[in-house]
């Protein structure tokens, strides 16, 4: 009974890390669109204050990829970034890339 109680409580804590792993990346995603959605930014420096965010908080193995682009959403010109990270199984070990999270931010002109 005790070894199936220790497999249930780190079932549990390791679920609880990689949804803690995906609240950073997509909070870090989201702050990324909203820098390089303002007018005096460009894409490079929103995909740059992505990858700083994540990378200090959980390691810069979970910033393996982020792609930022200009897009359209909900009929409104917007910024897209979108992050690959990997998926932590065991501690923060974990399938490369099989997180994806993208967020939107509206695009700011001095027009």
């Amino acid at each position: 009974m005790g070894a199936l109680l220790t497999v249930l409580t780190l079932a549990v804590l390791q679920f609880g890390l990689a949804v803690y792993v995906r609240n950073v990346v997509h909070d870090a995603a989201v702050e990324g669109a909203f820098h390089a959605a303002l007018a005096d930014t460009s894409l490079a420096e929103g995909a740059d204050r992505t990858r700083t965010i994540i990378a200090r908080t959980v390691g810069e193995q979970f910033a393996e990829q982020v792609d930022v682009a200009r897009s359209t959403h909900l009929g409104h010109d917007a910024v897209r970034v979108t992050v690959r990270a990997t998926l932590p199984l065991v501690g923060l070990l974990g399938a490369a890339q099989a997180m994806e999270v993208t967020a939107h931010a509206p695009a700011e002109s001095l027009e």
